[in-house]
């Protein structure tokens, strides 16, 4: 009898399991359906947004009158950023939340209407807010393109211009401060009007920056977008602090290194004593780096170290005993240290280097606004200054 009750709890016990991972598992499903009108009989596709770029998940049919549905799986706590294209245009953006219902109208041109998910509507709005910015911007920049520079309509439009786009920076700031709970600032953030020039482009926006991640991560932490924008804030406040130490120091325009040389001696940076230095990161792993020593710089030294010429080389490497070797079988003669720490340098970091190589210059106790690293650029920035 006693077994015959354990085996009733037991089944019991394992229907209640069962129907709470059903509830589970249909919690994770997002139901969105919708019509797109003229679209009857034809595909939609449906994109994700994985960080760095956007992926092709399925292919949806749609009937006659242009209904679709789908599911869409979203974990707790990650929202999922989904697209639907109808041939090469995007008609609807989504931003899903786990237990979403979503219905769509749209029709081939865009979303017309939306309902039961309000985060996939903040989306859609800052999207036209973007669009709308980029229209006006857009066409004043082809306006001033057609007038000469030195006119005062060129001058005027130009003004124009600064106007729209600080205005427009201004109302995302005040969306980000706003928002800061939704994930719908991510894609504000990472706005740009062209490739080089981010919505957020100053320095100091890596304060925003960390405000929303720091926000973001006590809500989605398992989120894999929150996770790449705390990577990017990461960056924005090295280049901040670097910008302070430069702009804060006392005697030096520059952050100073004393870094240790072949010998285990420690150079400063700031006591090299040169008109222009050259302050030149690298790595003895990558062979193209280690030509760049034969080929452009030991002859540039050669000819303009008795001008005033220095190169300070930082090695940002682990392997102290390769550095050695390639410098003493490549004979250069120039200031050459490593601290034997590879990318978690406290020289790299202070520098902000991403990439290597990586030079930055040094003329007269000045750290110049000066970039470039092939042969031809090296030699006119050398004539230039020296």
């Amino acid at each position: 009898m006693r077994m015959k009750v354990y085996m009733t709890v037991v089944c019991r016990m394992a229907a209640v399991v069962a129907a709470i991972m059903l509830m589970a598992s249909c919690c994770n499903s997002v139901r969105v359906s919708g019509t797109v009108a003229g679209a009857g009989d034809s595909e939609l596709v449906l994109k994700s947004l994985p960080v760095g770029t956007d992926v092709t998940v399925d292919t949806l049919k749609t009937d006659a009158d242009g209904r679709f549905s789908f599911k869409y799986h979203v974990g707790k706590d990650e929202p999922q950023f989904v697209y639907l294209y109808y041939k090469d245009r995007k008609i609807v953006s989504l931003l899903l939340e786990n237990g979403d219902k979503v219905e769509v109208d749209a029709d081939t041109l865009g979303t017309r209407s939306l309902s039961g998910s309000d985060e996939s509507l903040k989306l859609i709005s800052v999207e036209k807010d973007f669009s709308d910015f980029l229209t006006k911007f857009n066409g004043l920049y082809m306006r001033y393109l057609e007038l000469k520079p030195e006119s005062d309509e060129a001058k005027s439009v130009n003004r124009e211009m600064s106007k729209e786009y600080i205005n427009y920076y201004r109302s995302r700031v005040r969306y980000v401060m706003e928002n800061y709970n939704s994930l719908s600032i991510i894609p504000v953030l990472y706005q740009s009007v062209n490739e080089n020039l981010p919505v957020f482009a100053q320095s100091t926006d890596a304060i925003h920056f960390r405000n929303a991640c720091d926000s973001l991560m006590s809500r989605y932490p398992d989120s894999e977008y929150v996770t790449a924008l705390k990577a990017e804030t990461d960056r924005r406040y090295k280049v901040l602090e670097l910008s302070a130490r430069i702009e804060g120091a006392e005697r030096l325009s520059f952050p100073d290194l004393n870094l240790p040389d072949i010998n285990a001696r420690k150079i400063k940076l700031s006591e090299v004593d040169a008109k222009l230095v050259m302050l030149y990161f690298w790595t003895v792993t990558n062979d193209l780096q280690k030509m760049n020593n034969l080929d452009i710089l030991k002859p540039l030294y050669e000819k303009y170290h008795d001008r005033g010429f220095e190169i300070y080389q930082v090695a940002i490497d682990v392997d102290k005993t390769m550095w050695a070797g390639v410098l003493k079988n490549q004979k250069l003669p120039w200031l050459n240290v490593c601290d034997g720490l590879g990318a978690d340098s406290p020289a790299a970091q202070l520098y902000n280097v991403t990439g290597l190589p990586r030079a930055y210059f040094i003329y007269n106790g000045e750290l110049l606004q000066e970039n470039g690293f092939d042969k031809a650029s090296l030699s006119r920035l050398l004539e230039r200054y020296l």
